[in-house]
């Protein structure tokens, strides 16, 4: 009798054990910022997207494909030619994330990893085709409308693809060797045109300064001068006059 009772059990259990293995293989979880597309084996990708949360499906019949729908960073480096010719070394960094209603098109066309497959490739086709229309100088003094420009073409671009830009940014821009070395000599060349063109007008003033310290000292005689003559004037209009000869400490007084 008791044998027949564990028998039971076992059987309970196990019939219990393989209802609980089918109910878990026919759930799935959609995570927070992510979305599902299903992958049935004899109907294909199905055009539904699925939201977050728990989830049912058909075990072996269907298949839950995971996409994570928030924005995540990439950096594209491109090397590439300016306008006048020049190599140019360029990181764009890309805030990026899939439009969640055209998943079920992204995963059918493109695959799940679909940003290895197409950021690279239109990052690389509009860098080359805005840099191309600026020169190095330019590239330099208008990066914030280079900036400006690759994120209009590119974000036009990626939405071909179902994909959604929130940012693009030039991080890195450097050029070849010789255009640096071209750089940095018309730099000490400038520095050096700006060190004697100092040095000149160092001389200018000092030359200056000398010319307005000697008229300083005529003007100061030239009033002495004119301050002796003022008082041998009114000297010579006063009717006694006093004179100290020369030698002598005795003021003679004579009369007019």
């Amino acid at each position: 009798m008791a044998a027949k009772v564990f028998e039971s059990i076992g059987k309970f259990g196990l019939a219990l054990a393989v209802a609980g293995g089918v109910v878990n293989s026919a759930l799935y979880n959609v995570d927070a910022g992510h979305r599902a597309v299903i992958f049935d084996r004899f109907r294909g990708v199905q055009d539904i997207v699925v939201g977050e949360g728990t989830h049912f499906l058909i075990p072996w019949v269907q298949k839950p494909i995971i996409f994570d729908c928030r924005s995540r960073p990439r950096n594209v480096p491109v090397i590439t030619g300016s306008k006048d010719l020049q190599n140019v070394n360029i990181t764009l960094r890309i805030l990026f994330r899939p439009v969640a209603s055209q998943l079920p098109r992204i995963f059918t066309s493109i695959g799940e990893d679909y940003d290895e497959r197409v950021l690279p490739s239109i990052t690389t086709e509009i860098l080359k085709s805005v840099v191309a229309r600026f020169d190095a100088g330019e590239l330099i003094t208008q990066r914030e409308l280079v900036s400006r420009q690759v994120s209009d073409d590119l974000t036009e671009r990626a939405a071909t693809f179902g994909l959604i830009l929130d940012d693009v940014s030039l991080t890195h821009l450097t050029f070849g060797k010789e255009f640096t070395e071209a750089v940095e000599a018309k730099q000490v060349a400038q520095q050096e045109a700006e060190r004697a063109r100092f040095v000149v007008e160092k001389a200018e003033q000092q030359k200056k300064a000398a010319i307005i310290s000697a008229e300083g000292d005529g003007l100061i005689e030239l009033r002495k001068l004119e301050a002796a003559e003022d008082i041998a004037y009114q000297l010579s209009r006063s009717r006694n006059i006093t004179y100290l000869p020369a030698g002598q400490s005795v003021l003679l007084q004579l009369p007019q």
